[in-house]
Order: structure tokens, then C-alpha cells, then sequence
């Protein structure tokens, strides 16, 4: 009963939650058509120079300016809009609940006031560019590069297997790691921490997602698991995947975050909760989120309060290590075993 007025309460507080749900957008002219879905309040789309990244934005700029005299058609559910020149910042403020493009000849994209201003924003946000982005908690489900087929471009996702391991040469055996780096030091640092002690297994707070690449650096042999927050790691796949590669012994596991694993476990069986899980999109709201991370925090913190499970971020409830519920987060990473060394 807690959990169902919980998610009643949370639900009834994203009402006004206006920017959240996924949006097709369809824009074309007599030359090519575009055709893409966008679900986050930050899209990135990547890719080099002749990919038509410059062309989707120039198309819905002109569509903005000039409507159906431009030769070009826009369908979707919102307005979308460039974002360009040095009044961005007036100019974004006088955007509401739209979707914004942004493209990468504009350097306030990697400014701290950018960065700033999308996270306390109603808008969704594109931002076509080719490096990546580290002010900005974008996911790495939603890093695309657009695919051509003759006069059609849709978005083809770069990293479009989230929630498996990356790296390694087998990937269809379990992964046994003899080491484990945890991006933070927080509640998931001391869950994996505790479950790799009592295996025999060493475990590495990195202490920031931005400092996981410097320390698999210097990781010379063995097999490395890297579990990091799939929600906001985006900004790190690039470098990070490039020691990953064939032989490396370095693997990745990136859920959505550690709540969204608790959450998606067995510990909590509701199907409002499924529900939301599976629907993430209608209800993480961008003005409220910055990213989806935030929201499972949100609902993991709300629907434990005043239970035996009441989660906190910053220190792991030691009742999530007790009983049979280590064993069913665990069953939630597919493809991974934590083993007893010999």
C-alpha cells in the first residue's frame, strides 16, 4: 500500500511536468526527409563532416523562419527550433517547451552556462556535435549518428546495447571480473564493495565518472568490469570505449543507474512501479530532471521512505545487503558473475 500511494504521489507531482514523453519529428523538402524519434531532455547526434548533421538543423531553421514558404515540411507535437549566435542566452529564455537544435559551430554549447541553463530548462534539447559534451548528463543510449538511405536519414544509435557488456572477446560466456571500478563512492560503490569482499574480488571507487578512463589507463592485465551510471555517462563513451576494445580485458556495465537497478530487481514487485520503469519517458520530466538518473533517485527514495529499505544516496542502507536481496540485484546483471576466487 506504502509503494501504491508512493508512485500516486509522484505521479500527481509530475502533472506539471509539461516536457516529457517521446516526440517524432519528421522534416523534409523535395530532396531528402528526416525521420526520428527523441524520448531525453538531451540528444546528441554525432558523425564527420557530408553526414547531414548541418543539413537537419539548417532545414529546421528555415522551416522556423519562413514556415511552408521555406519548401520545407515539419511535423511534430512541438515547436522546434535553433538555438545559434551570441544572444543565445536571450533568446533561449524566451523558449518554452519546445525542442531545441543546436549546432557544434556554436562554442557556448561547451560552456558551463549552457550546461546550466538545459538543466533547469523545459525544453528538449539536440545538439549536433563531434566531441563529446562532459558539462552536459546525457545518456549513452542517446548518442546517434544519422544513416542515410538514398533521400531518407533517420538517427542510428552508436552504442545501442546498453544494458550488456561491452569488451572482451567472449561475449557469450559469463564474465567473471577479477577487479571492479564503481564510478562513484556513494550507495553503489558500498553494495559492490561489500559483494566483492566476501568474493574474493577487488573493487575500485573511481570517484567520478570522469576519472574511470585515467585509472583503465593503468589497469595492465586481468578482467575489469566497469559499472557506471548508463544515464549520464554519455560525455565518456568515446574515450572509454576505445580501451575497451577486442582482448582489452576491460568491460562495461551500464545501467541506467544503480536506484534503476534496485528498482528493476525483484526487491520490489508492483506493476505501477513496472510500468513506470518501462515508460520512463512520461514521467522523468526535463524541467524537473536533469537526467533519468535523478528520477529513479527520486522514486526509489520516495517509495522506501519509512520502510526498512529507506534509500539513501549518499550511504547505502546496510538492509540492502542482507538476505536473499544481494542475490536478486545481482540476477538482474545478465551476462556478469561474481565468483569466489580460488
Amino acid at each position: 500500500q506504502h509503494m501504491g500511494n508512493a508512485i500516486g504521489i509522484i505521479r500527481y507531482q509530475l502533472r506539471k511536468g509539461i516536457m516529457k514523453g517521446k516526440y517524432r519529428v519528421i522534416v523534409e523538402n523535395r530532396n531528402i526527409k528526416y525521420d526520428f524519434e527523441i524520448k531525453r531532455n538531451i540528444t546528441i547526434i554525432k558523425g564527420d563532416s557530408a553526414t547531414g548533421k548541418t543539413t537537419l538543423v539548417d532545414m529546421i531553421a528555415e522551416y522556423y523562419e519562413n514556415g511552408s514558404d521555406s519548401g520545407i515540411s515539419l511535423q511534430c507535437r512541438r515547436v522546434c527550433a535553433v538555438l545559434e549566435g551570441r544572444n543565445w542566452e536571450v533568446l533561449l529564455s524566451a523558449m518554452h517547451e519546445s525542442i531545441i537544435f543546436v549546432d557544434e559551430g556554436n562554442g557556448f554549447v561547451k560552456s558551463h552556462e549552457f550546461a546550466a541553463a538545459v538543466q533547469k530548462s523545459d525544453n528538449y534539447y539536440v545538439l549536433v556535435c563531434r566531441e563529446a559534451l562532459p558539462m552536459l548528463p546525457y545518456s549513452v543510449t542517446e548518442i546517434y549518428g544519422i544513416r542515410n538511405s538514398g533521400k531518407y536519414g533517420a538517427l542510428q544509435q552508436v552504442y545501442n546495447e546498453m544494458y550488456r557488456i561491452y569488451g572482451g572477446e567472449d561475449r557469450g560466456n559469463q564474465l567473471c571480473p577479477d577487479r571492479v571500478v564503481v564510478e562513484d563512492s556513494n550507495a553503489g560503490y558500498e553494495f559492490f564493495d561489500a559483494i566483492c569482499r566476501s568474493r574474493g574480488i577487488e573493487c575500485i571507487a573511481a570517484g567520478g565518472k570522469s576519472k574511470i578512463f585515467r585509472l583503465l589507463c593503468a589497469v595492465k592485465e586481468g578482467n575489469v568490469l566497469v559499472i557506471a551510471d548508463g544515464a549520464a555517462f554519455g560525455c565518456e563513451m568515446e574515450k572509454v570505449m576505445a580501451l575497451a576494445g577486442k582482448g582489452s580485458g576491460i568491460h562495461l556495465y551500464l545501467p541506467e543507474s544503480f536506484e534503476w537497478l534496485l528498482l528493476s530487481s525483484d526487491i520490489f514487485k508492483d506493476k505501477d512501479l513496472a510500468h513506470m520503469l518501462e515508460n520512463t519517458a512520461d514521467y522523468a520530466a526535463s524541467e524537473i530532471y536533469g537526467s533519468w538518473e535523478r528520477f529513479f533517485t527520486r522514486v526509489l527514495v520516495e517509495i522506501t521512505q519509512g520502510t526498512y529499505l529507506a534509500y539513501a544516496k549518499e550511504s547505502l542502507n546496510r538492509a540492502y545487503l542482507q538476505g536473499n536481496i544481494p542475490e536478486k540485484v545481482l540476477r538482474e546483471m545478465e551476462g556478469i558473475t561474481f565468483h569466489k576466487s580460488e
